[in-house]
C-alpha cells in the first residue's frame, strides 16, 4: 500500500516552471521565443504554399473582424478557461492531471443523463445537469488519487489512460437504445450519438447575431477563474496547496493532511473539467447533444492554457482568449489553402515559447551556481586550555575573602569545637615544613 503523497512528475514540474530570481531575464527569453515561434510559423506556411499574411488576415477575419467572430472565440474561451484552471489547482498541489479531455467527456456523459432522464420543469434542469457534470468528472479523476493511494499507480499514467476508457464509455452510451442513443423518428438511420438536451437545460446568451453574444458559460468561467485565484492565494487552503506542492515533508512536519488535500486537488481539477463538459452540451458552441467527438480537444488545449500561464488562474484568462482566437479562426485558413492543422503547430510552438525560458534559464543558473569555486572558511585559531590550579600551590596568590557583616546584627554563631582542632592539627603541619 502506497502513501498517497505527491507525484514526483507534477512536483518537478511544478519546480521548473518556477521563474525565482531574475524574472526579468525570464521576461525578456519569453519575448524573443515567442518572436521566433511566430517566426517559424510564419515559414511553415511559406513552405506549404500558402501566404503568411494571407493566412494572419483570414485568422483575423474568422475571430476578431466582426462581433459575430468573436461571439464564436468567446464560446471556446469559456470551457478552455475551465479546464486550465482546474490544472493549475492541481498542478498547485504537486499532481500533474493530464486526463482532462476524458474528465470533460464524462461530465457531458454525466449531464445529458440527467437532462434526457429527469422531467424537471423551469432553470432548475440546468442547475441540475450542471451538477451532475462537476460531480461526474470529479469522482472520475479522484479514482485516479485511489489507484496511487493504495496501488502506487502514478497519477500522470492512470489520468491518461483513463482518458481512452471515458472515449469507449461515451461511444458504448451513444450506440445502446436503452442508455443514450438517440429516438428513432420513423425509418431513418440512427446516429451514434444523444437527442438534444431540453431548452431549460442550456445556457442563455446576451445579445443577438449579428452582435456580440456573450453565453452564460463564459461569466461562470470568470467568476470560478476569479474565487480560485482568490482562494489560492489568500485562504489558509490554498496556502497549505502551495506548501503540499513545493515541499510535501515539510507540509506532514506542519500537521497538513498531504494525501488528502492532494486527492481533493485532482477531484477538483476533473470536475472543472466536467464543467467545461457540461459548457460543451449546454451552450451554442456545439449540437447540445452527447457525442463521441464532441470534447473537441479543449480537454488537451486547456492543459496548454495551464501550461503557458504557469498554474496561475488570473493569467490563464488572456491566454484562454488567445487559444479561443487561434481555434475560431483556424476554419478560415482552409479558404487560403493552408491546412488548418497549422493552427496545432502555432499552438504547439507558441506554448514552447512560454514554457522553455524559465525551465532553460533555471538550469543555467543551477549549472553557473555548480561551477562556482567554493568559498575558503578561515581557519580559527586554537586556544590552549587553561588549567585550573591545585589547591595549595604557592604559585597562585591567595584570594582573600572579604567578612560580609551580618544584616541583622545579631550575634554571631559560636564555633564548632570540631574546627578548633582542625587548626590546631594545621598549625602543627606547616610547624613541621618549617
Amino acid at each position: 500500500m502506497a502513501t498517497l503523497g505527491i507525484d514526483g512528475t507534477g512536483q518537478r514540474l511544478l519546480r521548473r516552471l518556477n521563474p525565482g530570481p531574475g524574472g526579468w531575464q525570464v521576461g525578456l527569453a519569453t519575448v524573443a521565443t515567442v518572436g521566433v515561434a511566430l517566426g517559424l510559423s510564419a515559414l511553415l506556411i511559406a513552405v506549404t504554399g500558402g501566404s503568411p499574411t494571407a493566412s494572419t488576415k483570414a485568422l483575423y477575419q474568422g475571430s476578431m473582424a466582426t462581433p459575430a467572430a468573436w461571439s464564436t472565440s468567446l464560446l471556446y474561451v469559456a470551457p478552455l478557461l475551465l479546464v486550465a484552471v482546474g490544472a493549475c489547482v492541481s498542478a498547485r498541489s504537486g499532481f500533474f492531471n493530464i486526463g482532462q479531455e476524458g474528465q470533460v467527456l464524462i461530465g457531458a456523459l454525466a449531464g445529458a443523463w440527467v437532462g434526457l432522464r429527469l422531467a424537471v420543469p423551469g432553470p432548475l434542469l440546468l442547475v441540475l445537469v450542471l451538477l451532475a457534470s462537476v460531480v461526474g468528472a470529479g469522482v472520475w479523476a479522484g479514482l485516479s488519487a485511489l489507484m496511487y493511494r493504495f496501488r502506487g499507480v502514478n497519477v500522470v499514467v492512470s489520468t491518461m489512460l483513463m482518458t481512452f476508457l471515458a472515449q469507449q464509455l461515451i461511444s458504448f452510451a451513444v450506440n445502446t437504445p436503452w442508455l443514450l442513443q438517440e429516438s428513432r423518428l420513423g425509418r431513418g438511420t440512427l446516429s451514434p450519438q444523444s437527442n438534444p438536451v431540453p431548452e431549460n437545460a442550456r445556457l442563455a446568451s446576451l445579445g443577438e447575431y449579428p452582435n456580440l453574444q456573450l453565453n452564460g458559460g463564459l461569466v461562470l468561467a470568470v467568476v470560478v477563474a476569479v474565487v480560485l485565484a482568490l482562494v489560492m492565494a489568500r485562504t489558509r487552503w490554498g496556502f497549505r496547496l502551495k506548501m503540499v506542492g513545493l515541499n510535501p515533508a515539510a507540509a506532514r512536519h506542519a500537521g497538513v493532511r498531504v494525501g488528502a488535500l492532494g486527492g481533493i486537488a485532482l477531484a477538483i481539477s476533473g470536475a472543472l473539467a466536467g464543467l467545461a463538459g457540461a459548457l460543451l452540451l449546454t451552450s451554442p458552441v456545439g449540437t447540445n447533444r452527447l457525442q463521441p467527438g464532441m470534447s473537441l480537444n479543449i480537454g488537451w488545449d486547456g492543459l496548454l492554457v495551464a501550461l503557458v500561464a504557469r498554474n496561475n488562474p488570473l493569467l490563464a484568462i488572456p491566454v484562454a482568449v488567445l487559444f479561443g482566437v487561434l481555434r475560431a479562426g483556424g476554419s478560415f485558413l482552409a479558404a487560403t489553402g493552408v491546412p488548418s492543422f497549422l493552427v496545432d503547430v502555432v499552438k504547439a510552438l507558441l506554448v514552447l515559447a512560454f514554457v522553455a525560458p524559465p525551465v532553460v534559464i533555471g538550469m543555467l543558473r543551477r549549472r553557473r551556481l555548480a561551477d562556482q569555486p567554493a568559498t575558503p572558511t578561515t581557519p580559527t585559531t586554537p586556544t590552549a586550555a587553561v588549567a585550573s590550579p591545585e589547591p595549595g600551590d604557592p604559585s597562585v596568590p591567595a584570594t582573600p575573602t572579604a567578612s560580609v557583616p551580618n544584616p541583622r546584627g545579631t550575634a554571631p554563631e559560636p564555633p564548632d569545637p570540631g574546627d578548633a582542632g582542625t587548626a590546631g592539627t594545621k598549625d602543627a603541619m606547616e610547624g613541621r615544613l618549617a
